[in-house]
This record gives C-alpha cells, structure tokens and sequence, in this order.
C-alpha cells in the first residue's frame, strides 16, 4: 500500500505542474493591467507634475512586488529583431506599442533610440512650468490648458504606435509647441523625436521579423510564482503564497484562510447529513426491492432532486424568515450583525449561530439525498445478487447480519467515489447558496473575484481545487483497499 501511495503522489507532480501552467497562463494573459489596478493615484490640474511623479514610484513599486519585471519563463521563442529585455518596460500601453513598432519595422535600435527621446520629451513637459515673466501678456487659464493638453498627447504618444496616429499627435504637438516662446527647449527636444522616428522608417529591417531566436532566463514570473524571491514579496505558491488580492491588496492567502472555514463547515455538515439519511435509506429500499418503501422514497426523493437549490433557499426564506409570515430563522449571515455578546462562551456562540445554520444546511443537503441513496440502492441490488449472499442466506444467517456485514461493505465502492469530491467542493463552496445566505465563504468569495477580475483569487481557487481533487482521488483509492479485500495495490 505505501509503495502504491508514493508512486501515486509522484504522479501528482506532472499533473500539478500542468495545474500551475494552466494558472500561470491564465493570469498572464487576464485583460487589463494589474499595476493601474494597484495605483489608485490621481491626476489633476496643476499639480498634475507632482502626481505623475508619484504614480510612477507606486506603478514601479507594484510591478517589482507582483514580479511584472521579470521576464515571463524560462525561455522564450522570438524573433531576431526582438530584444530580450523588454519586459523591463513597467508600462505596459507602451510595452506593446514597443512590441508593435518592432513587428511594423525590426529595427530595434532605432526604435529604442525614439523611445529614450520620447521619454526625455515627455518627462520634461510634465515637469516644465513657466516661471511670470514667461506668462506675461499670455491668458493664464489658456495658458495652463494648452501645456496640459501637451503634456497629454506627450504621455499618450508612448502607447501609439500606428504611423497615421503618430503623424497625427506630431502635428497636434507642433501647433502646440509654435504658440508659446518659452516652448523653445521642449521644440528642440521634440525635433529629435521626430528625427529618431524618421530614422525608424527610413532604416527598417522587416526581414528580422522571420529569424527566430531563443533566448532563456534563470530568474523568471513563472519561477517566482511557484518558489517565490526569497520573501522579499514572495514565498511562492509551494509555500502557500498566492499573490495579492487586485481589489484589497491582501495577500490572497489569508483570504483563502479566512473564508474557506465556512464552505468546509456547510460542505462537511451537508455530507454528513446526506450520507448518514441516504446510506440506510439506499440500504433498506434494496432489501425490500419493489416495497412501498421502495417506490415510495424514489418519489419523494427525486422530487427532493427536481427542486433547484436556489429556488428552495428562497421559498425557505421567504416562509421562514420573513416577518410577515413565520419570522423562525434569520434571513442572512451566519452570527448576530452587531457580533457575539461580550465574553460569550463557545457554547453561546454556537447556541447563537445555530439558527443561521438550519436553512442553509436544508438547502446544502436536500438534493444530495436522492443520488446517494438511489446510488446505494443500484450498489446493494448489484450485491445482493451475488452467489456469496445466496450462500450466506443458505447457512441460515439472520437478514439483518446478511445485509449490513456481507452486502453493505462490498456496496460501498460507488459511495467512496463520490466522496472524493468533498475536498474540491469544500474550496469552491456553493456560490448561489452562499450568496442567498450572505454566507462568508469561499463561494461568495470566488463570485467576488469574478465581478471584480480579481485573477490572483480565481487562480488560487483553480489550483487548490485541482490539488485537492488529485487528493480526493487518492483517499478515495486507498478506501477501496481498506473495505474490499479483494483490491490490492501491490
């Protein structure tokens, strides 16, 4: 059995390893920037210098903290006009802007040199205030509209990269620049953009485009996210780091570990429950096969199972939680909103939040009694049928010892590959149900997540999940040696 174990888990790490590939993947890919989530700076007026500057220290602290300045693997397959340093760009409107120019063109050195003097330029108009002689004679108001509107097409001309936008903000920035005397050091400046980007047309190297290159990279996002940089900002998903949540900032981690303690306790209960009714139900109506009981309970249970989950958890709170029908139970939550009295005990608070529990256990439980009991009823017929039953029948032995000592363990095999699915389910919760019940669980959460595009907290879910049904499948296997004698794994 051990040895069977340790070549299972050996199995696990391929197939792990894919997990966080397919993760990995996924959130490379999310749309939007994760860093312009992360700013929540503002831009405005004449301050709008000062608050740049600010922004671009919160934008390259965020990329260094989520490891967006590292290089996506371990290799990559471009081409030769491509530089393999380009991830360092933080921005990444202009990272792909970079990247668009190179395929138009694949002359990467002319297209670096335009960039450093497009940042030159664009640094300097954000910073560059006129001093009163310069204004003198000038609108004020107009004045300050025209330099932002400058600083604007400035900043907005590092994302473009299409050759009729860029004439176009060139032309827009020219009349800009002739209206002001005091412009002179920003012309010059922007004289040698426009040189720089003629150099890029007039000495283009498509052909570069077509000769491939690899190039590999020891310290890389996917390396980092799986082994962390030494805890700096990361202790790497085998350490149980997921990242930072995009909407809160926290580290994902202690979400996962603050919620899942609610969809573990409801996936737990509703199991428990589910088996503990379903399991000598199953029993009973494959002893007594075409009884009233029988028909009876498939009825009652498959019209249990007909019932969505979401339309119970209403009409329950809608009957029983309401005021102005049967006000029995609370409608959400799973405490008192103003919390538990000061100095309750653990008796107390559980004597409290029991009521919170019986409508959302109902709804958790209900639909699972139908599958496991029918499920225990096909396994039982299946082995009551068998020769040994009929031989232990012909010794003589009582109905009851024949049924739950020689049937009911060998039916058990079905029932065990359906538990195998409590450890996935517990991390993804139930969404619906958590969110009727206002339930602060894993289910809710993962919603949450998915409004908000919050991909660190849905690739945490994603990867716990296919762990934990790589391990469910594992309990599962080694259940089966310990009931049926008959399964061996030497």
């Amino acid at each position: 059995m051990l040895r069977y174990i340790l070549k299972r888990i050996l199995i696990f790490i391929p197939t792990l390893i894919v997990i966080t590939l397919l993760g990995f993947v996924i959130s490379i890919n999310a749309p939007g920037d994760p860093v312009e989530r992360m700013v929540t700076s503002s831009q405005s007026g004449g301050e709008m210098g000062a608050q740049s500057l600010s922004q671009q220290k919160d934008k390259l602290f965020w990329r260094q903290k989520l490891g967006l300045d590292l290089p996506v693997f371990y290799f990559s397959l471009t081409s030769l006009s491509k530089p393999d340093t380009l991830y360092r760009i933080y921005d990444k409107a202009e990272r792909e802007a970079l990247d668009r120019l190179i395929a138009q063109h694949g002359n990467w050195e002319e297209i670096q040199n335009y960039s450093i003097h497009l940042a030159t330029f664009s640094s300097y108009q954000i910073f560059f205030k006129p001093d009163t002689n310069q204004l003198k004679g000038y609108p004020i108001n107009a004045v300050i509209e025209n330099l932002n509107q400058l600083k604007f097409e400035a900043l907005s001309l590092k994302s473009t990269y299409e050759a009729s936008l860029i004439d176009a903000k060139f032309a827009k920035i020219k009349s800009l620049l002739n209206l002001y005397p005091f412009l002179n050091q920003s012309k010059a400046l922007f004289n040698a953009v426009e040189q720089s980007y003629a150099e890029i047309k007039n000495h283009s190297s498509n052909w570069k485009n077509y000769v491939p290159k690899l190039s590999f990279y020891k310290n890389n996002q996917y390396h980092r996210w799986l082994f962390g940089d030494g805890g700096t900002f990361s202790k790497g998903l085998i350490r149980g780091d997921f990242g930072t949540s995009y909407v809160t900032k926290q580290p994902i981690s202690e979400v996962i570990y603050s919620k899942i303690g609610w969809s573990l306790f409801f996936t737990l209960l509703s199991v428990i429950l589910a088996y503990f009714v379903s399991i000598p139900m199953g029993v009973k109506a494959a002893a007594n096969r075409g009884s009233k009981f029988d028909k009876g309970s498939s009825i009652v249970l498959f019209m249990l199972y007909s019932m969505p989950s979401f339309w119970l958890a209403t009409l329950l709170l809608m009957t029983f939680a309401n005021p102005d029908v049967l006000h029995i139970f609370p409608a959400s939550g799973i405490k008192p909103a103003a919390g538990y009295p000061d100095g309750a005990s653990i008796f107390e608070k559980i004597k409290i939040t029991l009521p919170y529990i019986i409508l959302p256990a109902i709804c958790y439980t209900y639909s699972s009694f139908a599958f496991l009991s029918r499920t225990m009823r096909v396994s039982m017929i299946e082995v009551i049928g068998q020769d040994y039953i009929r031989t232990a029948r012909a010794k003589g032995l009582p109905e009851n010892k024949v049924i739950w000592k020689h049937a009911f363990r060998n039916s058990l095999l079905p029932i065990i590959t359906v538990f195998a699915n409590i450890f996935p389910a517990a991390i993804g919760g139930s969404v619906i149900l958590e969110s009727i019940f206002t339930i602060p669980g894993m289910g809710s959460e993962t919603i949450f997540a998915i409004q908000n595009n919050n991909y660190p907290m849905i690739i945490a879910v994603l990867t716990i999940t296919g762990f934990l049904t790589l391990v469910g499948y594992l309990i599962s296997d080694i259940l089966y040696a310990l009931v049926d004698p008959r399964i061996s794994y030497k």
